[in-house]
């Protein structure tokens, strides 16, 4: 194979992968009414996103809030994949709840509002 018909096959592989690429939705809520002091459980939907390269960090006052719960990397038809974490947590007013989300090398968070 010469160079160029190599340099063009890599070009339309690059395009082809490329043009499926569509970031995230994002879902930030609480289970429970978002009440300060009161126990609920902090829930963060990613949807529509291709390729299925993600990761999602649900984070209190940066740190990383344990046990969370992460459902199975899910798809539709069309090839955009789903997917939701989630944890306990307890709100204090003053704190910063956010949902981390890394899609390929672009990194976005989400904040948590309890009025929501």
């Amino acid at each position: 194979m010469n160079f160029a018909l190599l340099v063009a096959a890599l070009a339309a592989l690059y395009c082809a992968v490329d043009s499926k690429y569509s970031p995230p939705k994002v879902q930030v809520y609480s289970h429970n009414p978002g009440e300060f002091g009161k126990e609920n459980t902090f829930i963060c939907h990613v949807s529509g996103f291709h390729p299925p390269d993600i990761s999602i960090q649900l984070l209190k006052n940066k740190v990383e809030l344990p046990n969370s719960q992460q459902t199975d990397l899910a798809f539709k038809a069309d090839w955009h994949f789903h997917l939701t974490k989630s944890a306990s947590f307890t709100p204090l007013e003053g704190e910063e709840v956010l949902c981390r989300v890394t899609h390929g090398v672009k990194v976005t968070d989400y904040a948590w509002d309890p009025s929501m």
